[in-house]
């Protein structure tokens, strides 16, 4: 493994943890939540920029194309289907196509199982519908 970023403060952390999440979700995503942030939740959203934004997802050990196809699996094989489809869109951001996310859930099925599947494929139907990116698939002569 990589060596974690151990000499930065909690301030860099967070301002590198915003900058990453900004990069992966969007400002839209970003100034949404922190719009939306309440006294019970402040101290979850500093957590959530400084540890999983500034610490994991800032490492140098995986693209973030990479991670964000760990994100995905890890999200269809638990059922957490509302931050699912928050990744998908962060995942073509990363770079992945929506046929490669297809692969993903495929695979995804296997050691997860169809139902799980079956809602991944659901939700990303519905994050894609109206996206006019097209499919790999579509590119092929």
């Amino acid at each position: 493994m990589t060596e974690p970023q151990d000499d930065l403060t909690d301030a860099d952390r967070r301002e590198q943890g915003f900058r990453v999440r900004r990069a992966v979700l969007s400002d839209e995503h970003v100034d949404r939540a922190i719009r939306s942030t309440t006294a019970l939740t402040a101290d979850w959203q500093d957590f959530i920029t400084r540890t999983a934004w500034g610490d994991v997802w800032s490492r140098p050990g995986l693209d973030r194309r990479s991670r964000s196809i760990a994100v995905l699996t890890s999200l269809i094989a638990h059922g957490h289907l509302e931050e699912l489809a928050m990744h998908l869109r962060a995942a073509v951001r990363n770079g992945l196509t929506v046929d490669e996310i297809g692969e993903v859930i495929l695979q995804s099925a296997i050691y997860s199982g169809v139902p799980a599947a079956n809602a991944a494929f659901r939700v990303a139907g519905e994050v894609f519908a109206a996206d006019d990116r097209p499919h790999d698939h579509d590119n092929k002569e």
